[in-house]
């Protein structure tokens, strides 16, 4: 069977997306597609497309059923370069293969991350993990930049002056901060690079990751366009509900008051609020969706 090649994702390879201060991400080679994801699912029909009406319907009926295998079939393989904060959440996605650039064999670069302005946030008092919305003013945030910056160059000339020394680079090393950037190669499946988008594109994941997966999805997009498409549908835009909080949905529907209480009370109203945000989404054309079929 020859290599499928899409004219989108050709035109995106080695292209680098450039991603915070001095990052990137560059769709470095991809395998499979939309046709891949049908010829697998179908694989007794040998070629297996059939109308383009009906193979989006069919990848919209795996997305939505949880039918992930055909989606593991399409591999994209990235080179990315990003802080070591950022790069130490991406590595918490266990389901890739990787290979980083080592401090142990190179000597790394004098390339620190620095947030810009606006990025200076004060710390959420509701997610304990994340930046709030208040912006720190300006003339506090570029003296809190100015003082990061002068750390960082002062660890770096202490990574040198112990390189000069002699002393091994493996050792050199561990005192640089997590803003230095590092490199890797990153090669993943599609069912499981969804699964990392839908995680770190959400709103309460931190902004630094979040770029670097907008720039991925991207990439996706362009490699299964309706695959991406169904991925937005019933994954990336849609909201779980709980056993508990669809027995609160019940209730409203009644007209009588939400049985939750405190913080789960407080999730339920939240997922609320996004549906009401999603009414200004475009939804996709309708698809004309196959018969259900055992997938095995």
């Amino acid at each position: 069977m020859a290599r499928l090649k899409l004219e989108a994702a050709e035109a995106l390879v080695d292209q680098e997306i450039q991603v915070l201060d001095k990052g990137f991400v560059r769709l470095v080679d991809y395998l499979g597609g939309d046709e891949r994801i049908v010829q697998s699912a179908r694989v007794s029909y040998g070629s297996g497309t059939k109308s383009f009406r009906q193979d989006r319907g069919l990848i919209h009926y795996l997305m939505q059923h949880h039918h992930t295998s055909p989606f593991e079939q399409v591999q994209l393989t990235f080179h990315a370069k990003m802080p070591i904060f950022v790069a130490r959440q991406w590595v918490r996605h266990r389901t890739a293969r990787l290979n980083e650039i080592s401090g142990r064999y190179s000597v790394m670069r004098d390339e620190f991350y620095l947030p810009e302005p606006e990025q200076m946030r004060f710390q959420s008092e509701r997610n304990k993990q994340g930046r709030s919305d208040e912006v720190i003013p300006l003339e506090d945030a570029l003296a809190i930049l100015r003082r990061m910056e002068e750390e960082q160059s002062r660890l770096y000339a202490q990574y040198e002056s112990l390189l000069e020394a002699n002393v091994a680079r493996e050792l050199a090393r561990i005192n640089l901060p997590l803003s230095l950037y590092t490199e890797w190669y990153w090669q993943i499946d599609l069912h499981n690079l969804f699964h990392f988008l839908a995680l770190r594109m959400d709103e309460h994941a931190q902004y630094e990751i979040r770029v670097y997966a907008e720039a991925m999805a991207k990439c996706a997009q362009a490699v299964a366009p309706i695959a991406y498409e169904a991925f937005e549908e019933h994954i990336l835009h849609s909201v779980r509900f709980s056993r508990a909080e669809c027995v609160s949905l019940q209730q409203m529907l009644r007209g009588q008051e939400s049985s939750l209480e405190g913080r789960a009370l407080a999730r339920f109203r939240e997922k609320l609020e996004r549906i009401s945000k999603m009414a200004s989404i475009d939804a996709p054309d309708e698809f004309e969706g196959p018969k259900p079929v055992d997938m095995g």
